[in-house]
């Protein structure tokens, strides 16, 4: 017995031991160690920097002193690290606690970050903004226009005239529509020079040509070309590739839509130059009928880089051909004939536009101190649309009456082409000089505009004295606009740091001609201002720093404001105060921001014969409103990334014509100005392979006109969408096939984005008296939708 005892107590030993080396292995196993760091920019540190485990959602973004820590298992990892443009990939094997430096200056990607230094902003600096790589845009990159692909950012309200996302397209920021949105591309003005609005529909797959975008609400730093009177958002093209490389993507969806792009690039050749390319075509059917869109475009870089130069020469440009939809639909339409009813029937009532673009940039790091950037662009422009008119008087064309069979006829139906034809050039220079505690950026950049409008008629029932592309209607318009700029960002000490920004700019319009209704327009206006913006940012600790700003920015009417008669310029101080939240788990930024308007020129609701949003003066009028958004990482695998827009959007004292009388309504709603947005995506990444993604958007109530009238208004809508990538990588042949599917309004939700609004007096429906009717428009939005779409990787 005590034998037996003694076995099985022997045994009882082994198995405890068993388990006590077993459960020591596993617990190394599982054992995390710390992985810290600091980024630099040669001698510099470099704040704001991410910090990303490669195929997985774990990150973390460097502090004010460059610094980062993260926690991983025992293992090989790849971090792939980016400021603003390329990423670099740096490797790493954990086996312990372990401290490493990257240095972001051994590479080319800061001359890259030239291009765009003086209209963007450094994580630290006191200005709201967001960033969007090249990974947040791949995944629903399948064809929709990037208006789309920013719904989810904070205060963004997004809408598609053809209602699914491709064609015209549009995006307001803080109530702000596109005229308001200053867009650049590569410090490059990209808003058109007259009316100051941007027309996506140009550039059709652009995404795939974009290496990161930064979107700054408010005011924002610097701009060349149009004032930012709502935002700014700034692009940069494709980065020199290292690596040569090919690429095929494919995409399939709902309403007979089509995206197919190919892409290369040669790589380092010699280790210094590089070329690429892509050419992309896109077809829709629309959501609204005949609302279809015909689009292709291209994109081509010539590039040479060594330790401190990076030269680029490109073009790039697009094709689009979309049938109108920008007459939307009314409320009767929409009960009788469906709310996918298009009123255009001709055949070939389209928008057929050509736009090409060539840049070339100079970048030059002179040493560690200085660098320098020049930038030229040439834009050229043209196209027309096309419509059928019936009914059309003799008098409006300046066709002389006709008599057939005794009869005068002065009426005709006919088919008309408006025509645009463009020149745009930019130069741009700018110089930056940086040590440990300062960075100073100042340029100057200078654009000259030439456009000539005409109409001709190449049918009509009736002819009259006409001859084939006669025009009926001329006007040519100039446009100067020069700025100098200087931006100073300094570190006061250890916590706190100064940010100016100077900036004076210069405009000058000239218009003469008649308008496409055939008034006279004659326009000689020169416009100076001053745009000072200053602020602070203090270092609470490495997690937490607090700044407030203030901007001020002046702004030009448009061609569409001087024909109807305003010339005043408007006038915006901005003032923000944010705070800014960051560790491994939860990334928070919180700003107030008070916009103070003078003389704001507030969308009226209505809309001109082609589409474009009308204008008037609003006097005094302020944004006030409180914006939160955050990063949440509740695992490795689950991340929430919610934001939130409260704000409110009032004219003072607002003036109206109303039933022949000028009314005084006090304070009103802007129009287009909801009081709340909001948005989620709930992130879910089970392997680095494989990621799903919830997107939700919640959009309130708004007014279309200014006068509070529950006939302009738009119900609040929440949609939602469902976005899945998965990545395959075989052994041969092809490096990567990556699978995306995209499904859009999941719930089926019948919801309307954008409309019109318009009022006019009837003196005869109440005998004597004049009475303000109105009536409205609308622009439904597609319900559930779907885009798949296959990209292989060489």
């Amino acid at each position: 017995m005590k034998q037996y005892l003694k076995l099985n107590f022997k045994k009882v030993k082994n198995l405890v031991a068993f388990l006590i080396i077993a459960f020591s292995i596993n617990a190394n196993a599982q054992e995390l160690f710390t992985l810290s760091g600091k980024v630099t920019d040669g001698t510099n540190p470099l704040p704001g920097a991410s910090i990303l485990v490669k195929g997985t959602t774990n990150g973390v973004t460097s502090d004010f002193d460059g610094k980062f820590s993260i926690s991983l298992k025992k293992g090989s990892y790849t971090l792939v690290v980016s400021a603003i443009s390329q990423p670099k990939e740096v490797k790493v094997t954990l086996t312990k606690d372990t401290f490493i430096s990257i240095n972001m200056a051994d590479s080319f990607v800061n001359l890259d970050e030239v291009l765009v230094s003086a209209v963007r902003v450094k994580s630290t600096s006191p200005v709201t903004h967001s960033n969007v790589s090249k990974e947040d845009l791949e995944k629903r990159n399948l064809g929709q226009d990037i208006p789309m692909l920013l719904n989810y950012l904070p205060s963004v309200v997004t809408t598609s005239d053809a209602g699914a996302g491709v064609g015209y397209s549009g995006i307001r920021v803080r109530g702000s529509d596109a005229t308001r949105v200053n867009i650049t591309i590569n410090g490059i003005p990209y808003n058109d020079a007259e009316s100051q609005g941007t027309y996506w529909v140009n550039m059709p797959d652009f995404t795939s040509s974009t290496e990161s975008m930064q979107l700054q609400r408010g005011v924002g730093t610097s701009t060349n070309g149009s004032g930012a009177f709502g935002a700014s958002l700034n692009l940069l093209t494709d980065a020199v590739s290292k690596e040569a490389f090919g690429e095929i993507s494919n995409s399939f969806g709902s309403y007979n839509t089509r995206k197919h792009t190919v892409k290369f690039s040669t790589g380092k050749i010699n280790d210094h130059i590089e070329f690429s390319g892509r050419l992309s075509k896109i077809d829709s059917d629309g959501y609204i009928d005949r609302a279809w869109s015909d689009l292709k475009s291209y994109f081509l870089q010539a590039a040479y880089v060594d330790d401190n130069t990076l030269i680029k020469a490109l073009t790039f440009g697009g094709h689009e051909k979309t049938y109108q939809a920008w007459y939307g639909v009314t409320t009767d339409e929409m009960e009788t004939l469906g709310r996918t009813y298009n009123p255009y029937t001709y055949e070939n009532e389209i928008d057929n536009y050509k736009q090409d673009h060539y840049q070339f940039h100079w970048n030059e790091k002179i040493s560690e101190n200085w660098a320098t950037n020049i930038g030229l662009n040439y834009t050229y422009g043209r196209g027309y649309f096309e419509q059928f008119k019936d009914g059309e008087d003799f008098a409006d064309y300046d066709l002389t009456p006709i008599t057939l069979g005794g009869e005068t006829i002065d009426q005709t139906d006919l088919i008309r082409r408006r025509w645009l034809d463009n020149d745009f050039y930019v130069f741009n220079a700018n110089a930056t000089y940086k040590n440990s505690d300062l960075e100073f950026i100042f340029g100057t950049s200078l654009s000259n505009y030439k456009g000539d409008h005409f109409g001709e008629i190449i049918w009509a029932e009736y002819a009259s004295n006409s001859e084939i592309r006669d025009h009926y209607y001329d006007s040519e318009s100039k446009k100067n606009d020069t700025n100098i700029f200087g931006k100073l960002t300094y570190n006061l000490d250890d916590f706190w740091i100064l940010f100016t920004d100077l900036q004076a700019r210069f405009v000058k319009f000239e218009t003469t001609g008649l308008t496409s209704d055939r008034y006279p327009i004659n326009v000689d206006e020169s416009y100076s201002f001053f745009n000072p913006k200053a602020g602070l940012t203090y270092k609470l600790s490495n997690n937490n720093s607090f700044y407030l700003s203030y901007a001020k920015a002046n702004k030009e009417p448009n061609r569409n404001d001087f024909e109807n008669g305003v010339n005043t310029s408007e006038k915006l101080n901005d003032f923000e105060l944010g705070w800014r939240f960051n560790n491994q788990n939860i990334k928070v930024n919180t700003n107030i921001y008070y916009m103070l308007y003078k003389d704001q020129l507030v969308l009226t609701g209505a809309i001109d014969d082609t589409g474009a949003p009308l204008r008037a003066t609003s006097g005094k009028s302020y944004r006030l409103g409180l914006e939160v958004d955050a990063s949440i990482k509740l695992s490795n695998k689950l991340t929430l990334q919610p934001n939130v827009a409260i704000s409110s959007n009032k004219n003072v004292d607002f003036v109206t014509s109303w039933n022949g009388e000028l009314v005084d309504l006090g304070d009103t709603d802007i129009s287009f100005s909801p009081n709340l947005i909001a948005a989620n995506a709930v992130v879910f990444q089970p392997s680095k392979n494989v990621q799903f993604s919830l997107l939700s958007k919640f959009v309130g109530e708004q007014f279309m006109g200014n006068i509070d009238n529950s006939n302009s208004k738009l119900d609040s809508y929440f949609v939602n969408d469902f976005n899945a990538s998965y990545e395959i990588k075989p052994t041969k042949i092809v490096k990567s096939i990556v699978l995306s599917a995209l499904i859009n309004n999941i719930f089926n939700t019948e919801y309307i984005s954008n409309g019109y609004y318009y009022t006019y007096d009837d003196t005869w429906s109440v005998a004597g008296q004049t009475t303000t009717l109105d009536g409205a428009g609308y622009y439904p939005q597609a319900t559930t939708n779907f885009l798949i779409g296959a990209t292989l990787k060489f």
